[in-house]
């Protein structure tokens, strides 16, 4: 069984310290590692002067894009309240959103630098499901991210004012962010393979691609247990919409580069 300890780790000098924050900060860190290793070892031209002025970048745009993501989805609360609109220790930043948002930073740094953008995509992929894998678990801490009631015996246990209405009654739920992490895990490990198997003669594209298919893909699966989405169209989840249209983009890319 899981149960969050509570979303506050600890107090320095009256200023609470937010186990999302922490959980993010590891993310960014151990992503940007994981990114200096395999260009190391397979890109090799890509410059750490490189890396590190793109992974700002990409810190700064893919926040924007994640909070401006839900928080737009949440508008009619946030409207309300807006105070808390950069209050992102709090939980409520999307994974999606963060995913367009570094795209747009990415392709205008590539741009601008005269840079490969499907060659930089492939590379900082292997960064962002590595995050991904870690990120999941600030979720956790929050008490957010969970499926339908359950009983199984790693059944997350969520605080009854954190329930949805409609489940009050019911004190365990699926840990969906576990399940996500699980299989962000896998695709990485997928897209490792992917390039060690490709290194001589991958084409641009193909890693990042693939990271956009087969992450909608798990995305598609642990959305239809989730019951705290925060908005629906036509009983399609928003984040179901959002994976396929993803879906998308990555089997057109890959047709496109195929063609090349």
């Amino acid at each position: 069984m899981f149960k969050s300890p509570g979303h506050i780790a600890f107090s320095f000098l009256s200023f609470d310290i937010h186990w999302y924050g922490i959980i993010m900060a590891l993310a960014i860190l151990i992503a940007l590692f994981v990114i200096i290793f395999i260009n190391k070892k397979y890109f090799k031209e890509i410059s750490i002067d490189t890396i590190c002025d793109l992974s700002f970048v990409l810190i700064i745009t893919g926040l924007i894009g994640a909070r401006l993501y839900y928080v737009i989805l949440d508008a009619p609360y946030f409207l309300r309240h807006p105070f808390e609109i950069p209050m992102i220790w709090n939980g409520g930043i999307s994974i999606q959103g963060a995913i367009l948002g570094g795209i747009i930073g990415g392709y205008t740094y590539a741009k601008q630098n005269n840079l490969n953008f499907l060659k930089l995509a492939d590379l900082f992929s292997f960064g962002l499901i590595t995050g991904q894998i870690i990120g999941r678990w600030g979720n956790y801490f929050n008490s957010e991210a969970f499926g339908l009631p359950t009983e199984l015996p790693w059944k997350l246990y969520i605080p009854y004012q954190l329930r949805p209405i409609e489940y009050r009654n019911y004190e365990f739920f699926h840990p969906t962010f576990l399940y996500e992490s699980i299989l962000n895990l896998i695709i990485l490990i997928i897209l490792y393979l992917i390039l060690r198997k490709n290194n001589e003669t991958m084409k641009n594209g193909l890693i990042f691609f693939s990271y956009l298919i087969l992450y909608s893909i798990a995305r598609l699966l642990t959305e239809t247990l989730r019951v705290d989405s925060i908005l629906n169209i036509s009983n399609f989840h928003i984040a179901h919409i959002a994976a396929i249209v993803l879906i998308l983009t990555g089997a057109i890319g890959l047709y496109k580069i195929s063609q090349k």
